[in-house]
């Protein structure tokens, strides 16, 4: 056993000295946010990023947790597109819940297990600069496009670096909820994954990880990717083999590695410590989308 851990702790070796001093974006959600256990692993894998000399950056979802506080107001949930339509008193459930007790409870997670977080908000500094998201849905070749209004759902126009940057130099973790203002002052409701996408291009991260509910990209068969290059990737979304949530989150991830991001993880967040497994062991736990093809721990990294 303590063979295994020596083992374990020589294979990290290259990886901590070769993450070191820079950052890692990290979207949060789906069930490693509703598991208390895996809650606490959560926490405990971005602490041990920055006392490593790495800099974790946390960017949140919440999209259940928004539904459950509709409900409990009376409020009825509806989707247009995959997107949450969002008027007004909508907003300010999602405003609350997000940038208020989801946030909130990410930061005390990680500051009982001996981190510094602080929670942001989109708005905070003006973070995120947001415009409307506009959705069409195409009606023939002979036809105008139909416009869809999901309200105020937004898209990212600009992340405010400087205010990470100061923040990821100090021992201070941003954990950031994906609220937006507009040039009025509106605020916007964001995907996670876009605003995670974008905060990781604007901070050069070299790495984005992506948790999902699912072991990562998969075949047609069935088969975990392990690697993949971006227009591989974009050949996938061409012929149909990746569904449903998959699309955004590598769309996301092909045009973070255009941004300049490294490399692009979509890890299982089922799995406990995903993230430090992701990034310290040869073989990794999900998919990684790079700009061309690499090897890792002396092997390609193609199918687990």
């Amino acid at each position: 056993m303590m063979r295994d851990t020596a083992s374990l702790l020589i294979e990290a070796l290259p990886y901590i000295r070769h993450f070191s001093g820079k950052t890692i974006v990290i979207k949060y959600g789906g069930h490693a946010m509703k598991d208390e256990a895996l809650k606490e692993s959560f926490a405990k894998d971005v602490v041990l990023m920055k006392y490593i000399g790495i800099h974790p950056v946390v960017v949140h979802g919440g999209g259940p947790q928004i539904g459950r506080m509709l409900d409990r107001v009376g409020k009825k949930s509806d989707f247009r597109a995959g997107m949450r339509v969002t008027d007004q008193d909508t907003m300010d459930v999602v405003e609350m819940v997000l940038a208020g007790k989801v946030n909130k409870e990410i930061v005390a997670f990680i500051n009982r297990h001996g981190g510094r977080a602080i929670g942001l908000s989109g708005k905070d500094g003006q973070l995120i600069e947001a415009r409307k998201m506009h959705i069409y849905r195409y009606q023939g070749d002979d036809q105008p496009p139909e416009i869809i209004d999901i309200g105020l759902v937004g898209e990212v126009q600009r992340i405010n670096a400087e205010i990470l940057k100061v923040l990821e130099q100090s021992r201070v973790i941003p954990v950031i909820a994906p609220v937006g203002v507009g040039t009025d002052g509106e605020t916007y409701n964001i995907n996670a994954d876009l605003v995670a996408g974008k905060v990781a291009s604007a901070l050069n991260a070299e790495k984005l990880i992506l948790m999902t509910d699912v072991p990562g990209v998969l075949d047609r068969s069935g088969e975990l990717i392990s690697t993949m290059t971006a227009s591989e990737a974009a050949d996938l979304m061409q012929d149909e083999t990746l569904k449903g949530g998959m699309i955004p989150k590598v769309q996301c991830a092909i045009d973070a590695v255009q941004a300049g991001v490294h490399k692009v993880a979509i890890v299982d967040g089922r799995i406990p410590h995903c993230v430090l497994l992701e990034l310290f062991t040869d073989s990794g736990i999900g998919t990684e989308i790079v700009g061309t093809r690499t090897r890792r721990g002396g092997r390609e990294r193609t199918h687990a």
